[in-house]
């Protein structure tokens, strides 16, 4: 009985950061290609604070309200269109991100140094996905995609990734001396 609490309390987690995600996303800074947004931030809280399994969880709901038409990516868009249109990449490379990074943070340890470290491949990841499809949905060459999709968002990724590791170590620390948050369900395989 203890282990499935737990489980559907972790879910529970899953699903209030899918929702923290979904608000963060509509803080925008427009840009010609791709705007800054803070989806980034809100995916490195989600794996820094829950781990891997519901760090991804939270953002494959997140994708999912998403994808089903709910406005909650940034800008208030929403639907299936933006999945398959030039900044979809991003979006899904935010499922891999968030496995990533808590994967990284469960091999080594949820501190700050790790967690840098996690988010800034998290970062990574998203902007690989991202370039990948702006490049084949928008036409462009690689230079193109590299210099309008990733480029403009290193300093700003690595602030995010940076900021997420700080918000996302402490969050995570008080919510386990406070007992809300199980040490051994986001540690486990």
């Amino acid at each position: 009985m203890h282990e499935t609490n737990q489980k559907l309390k972790m879910s529970l987690y899953a699903a209030l950061m899918a929702g923290i995600t979904a608000i963060l996303a509509q803080l925008t800074i427009p840009l010609p290609l791709v705007p800054i947004t803070g989806q980034t931030l809100a995916i490195g809280l989600c794996a820094t604070i829950l781990g891997r399994r519901y760090g991804t969880l939270a953002v494959m709901i997140y994708v999912a309200m998403g994808a089903i038409g709910l406005p909650v990516f940034s800008e208030a868009k929403g639907g299936f269109m933006v999945l398959i249109g030039p900044t979809g990449g991003y979006i899904v490379g935010f499922i891999i991100a968030a496995y990533v990074t808590g994967l990284i943070l469960e091999k080594t340890s949820f501190t700050l140094l790790p967690a840098v470290v996690a988010n800034i491949a998290g970062m990574v990841i998203t902007l690989v996905f991202g370039a990948v499809q702006l490049k084949f949905i928008a036409s462009l060459s690689w230079e193109q995609a590299m210099s309008g999709g990733v480029i403009p968002f290193l300093l700003v990724g690595v602030i995010k990734a940076i900021l997420a590791a700080i918000l996302g170590v402490t969050i995570r620390r008080r919510l386990m001396s406070a007992k809300l948050l199980p040490k051994e369900e986001t540690r486990a395989a």
